[in-house]
């Protein structure tokens, strides 16, 4: 049986990627939780409690569960936690801008660290490691029809991409496939609750099922020697600047390796 760990599993795409997995009777599916009080375990899903991805304890809080459950290996973690706060000239924010570094770079980097310096076998051979970024964490992407703002939250999601990047150098001799993932423009509270929601329609925002069965499908063909890339398993088609600096959409591949 299959191992997922999914961290950030509760709403959102966590909570639909566990769902898509734990359809699969032959996947054993771990979902960490903020909250002391998770949902139920259900028949493929275990709910590991109190979880914060963006506290120091994260990753020795995941190993004690592992270890208490008698698990010894990972065969593919997805890191989906993360935190957007907007940000402009005029209003930049230095606690909103800490708050999105810790949980969008730093706690998934010392995660992986940490999972790969417990136990050779955890993440090992074939183990692959997905972390959620976004189109927005490409400098490359970056274009004057979008103009400025939301620092935070573009350089937390570049700075998750080189980390991602170096980890997938450390453990490529293990066979681990390490990427970056931009899984789409999403309906989810967090694009609401920083006023996106206004472009769902015309930007071809999806539900996170959607962008679920997408990423769970591309991650099927995800292998090591793509370790190291930043790919959009749906492609272009919500990626608003993809055109100015791409080239037509139609004329993109799906799924498109993005640029850094």
């Amino acid at each position: 049986m299959s191992v997922v760990l999914i961290v950030g599993a509760t709403r959102g795409l966590g909570a639909s990627l566990a769902k898509a997995y734990a359809s699969d009777s032959d996947t054993h599916v771990l979902a960490t939780a903020r909250t002391s009080d998770p949902p139920a375990n259900t028949k493929n899903i275990n709910y590991i409690p109190s979880v914060d991805i963006a506290s120091p304890d994260a990753g020795s809080k995941i190993i004690h569960y592992l270890k208490a459950h008698s698990i010894t290996h990972v065969d593919v973690l997805i890191i989906t936690a993360g935190y957007f706060a907007t940000e402009t000239l005029q209003e930049p924010s230095f606690s909103d801008q800490e708050t999105m570094y810790r949980t969008c770079a730093i706690g998934p980097t010392i995660l992986v660290t940490t999972l790969a310096n417990e136990s050779n076998k955890l993440l090992s051979s074939k183990s692959k490691v997905i972390f959620v970024s976004s189109e927005s964490g490409s400098i490359t992407l970056r274009h004057e029809e979008e103009g400025g703002g939301n620092y935070g939250h573009h350089a937390s999601k570049a700075a998750l991409n080189m980390c991602a990047k170096l980890l997938s150098l450390d453990l490529k001799d293990r066979g681990v496939a390490v990427a970056s993932v931009h899984p789409g423009f999403m309906r989810t509270d967090m694009t609401r609750n920083v006023g996106f929601d206004k472009f769902w329609d015309d930007g071809g925002a999806v539900t996170p099922d959607v962008a679920a069965k997408s990423l769970s499908e591309w991650i099927e063909t995800f292998e090591i020697s793509k370790t190291g890339t930043y790919w959009a398993p749906r492609g272009a088609a919500d990626i608003g600047t993809a055109e100015a600096v791409l080239g037509s959409k139609d004329k993109l591949p799906v799924p498109l390796q993005l640029p850094w």
